[in-house]
């Protein structure tokens, strides 16, 4: 049976030849440079570089970013990058997507904003998969009301001086460079700016921390002790950094909505493979009612979700960057996917309850996306806001 993602993209009008043809290049290299060792790499808790490099090489990471720093825009529109989460997906594994990819949310900020000089030194080596950045804005008190956040950064002369601590920092221990929202001027939105730190700048050090999923996704805490960075690595103006960060956000939570999806793909197609084999009383389990009434009601909501996130990614295309939305199909996203977790492991029994399972993992997963990008209860007040509810 065709994986659900591969009968959607040929149904789709979304879908040309084009998005087909990537979907199996990111289809090969998972199933050569992943599949294989992703066990492993949960146990050991973090990527190899090398993986970065490979995926490099196969255009994964370049693409959609400028070809004048090696990245990949011919041809390419935002339903690649949709189809890069889903097939990356297969592997069962959110701490892969979160880990390798960090750079979706990273680099932006940097070609947006950054200075030309600050772009050579560090937007093509990411792009090579040679060098890792990350992304700190969320702080120990608190995550999404990024307007509050306390990390400082006073300017000496030629340099910033910052001091404070960032958390739940994805690639947090393994990254080469640091995009950090910082306070440079008085409270609210307006005093918040971004600067680039490296890692190894005196005073910079991180924490790992250990989580409930995500194993092979290194995570940290970033500690701030009167790090000086020059006032080269600004990104941006100085205060102007807020408005950016939260469109950001939106692509950010799009690409949740999408991989969440996949995962409740992935879920519904190792149930039914194991339905279709497992007998109870001499009777395979998908031929049950229930079990079938499970599946389609799984089907159900993936396919809304889908249609839901395809919708979304042509809006953003054309220009128009709901956040209303965006923030409901989030949560759209990430309830599939926690719903399709739930059934498929009420399908496998005690086989999903067992390390190596898929369903395992991913039900172990599901937090991260309900929280990641803005959390569930935080997302519907914004949508009420810019729905006009309030």
């Amino acid at each position: 049976m065709p994986k659900m993602f591969d009968q959607w993209c040929a149904r789709s009008p979304h879908y040309n030849d084009s998005h087909r043809e990537w979907a199996d290049t990111v289809k090969r290299f998972v199933a050569r440079e992943i599949e294989p060792h992703i066990d492993a790499w949960e146990r050991a808790g973090e990527l190899p570089r090398e993986l970065h490099r490979k995926a490099a090489e196969v255009g994964l990471i370049g693409l959609g970013f400028p070809e004048e720093f090696g990245g990949v825009t011919e041809g390419i529109d935002r339903f690649h990058g949709l189809i890069s989460g889903a097939e990356l997906a297969q592997a069962g594994a959110g701490g892969l997507l979160a880990s390798l990819m960090i750079h979706g949310v990273a680099l932006p900020p940097v070609i947006a904003a950054g200075s030309a000089e600050l772009k050579r030194r560090i937007v093509p080596a990411v792009l090579a998969g040679e060098k890792i950045i990350a992304l700190g804005v969320t702080e120990p008190s608190g995550g999404s009301d990024v307007a509050a956040l306390r990390t400082r950064a006073e300017r000496k002369g030629d340099r910033y001086v910052i001091n404070g601590s960032k958390t739940y920092i994805t690639s947090g221990m393994r990254a080469d460079h640091y995009v950090v929202a910082v306070r440079t001027g008085g409270p609210g939105a307006r005093g918040i700016s971004l600067l680039l730190v490296d890692k190894g700048a005196k005073g910079f050090t991180q924490t790992k921390l250990d989580k409930m999923g995500w194993h092979c996704s290194d995570t940290a805490t970033l500690y701030f002790e009167d790090v000086e960075v020059p006032v080269e690595n600004l990104i941006g103006e100085e205060g102007g950094a807020f408005k950016g960060l939260m469109a950001n956000f939106n692509g950010e939570r799009v690409g949740i909505a999408s991989s969440s999806n996949a995962f409740a793909m992935v879920c519904l197609e190792e149930a039914l493979a194991w339905a279709r084999e497992r007998e109870t009383f001499g009777t395979r389990l998908n031929q049950y009612q229930a079990i079938r009434h499970k599946f389609s009601e799984m089907a159900r909501m993936i396919f809304a979700t889908q249609a839901w996130v395809d919708r979304a990614c042509e809006s953003v295309m054309r220009g128009r960057d709901d956040a209303g939305e965006i923030a409901l199909l989030k949560i759209q996203g990430a309830r599939t996917m926690e719903f399709c977790a739930r059934e498929s492991a009420q399908i496998l029994g005690g086989a999903s309850y067992m390390r190596g399972c898929k369903i395992e993992r991913i039900y172990r997963e599901v937090r991260p996306n309900v929280i990641a990008g803005g959390s569930e209860e935080i997302m519907l007040d914004l949508a009420a806001k810019q729905l006009g509810f309030v």
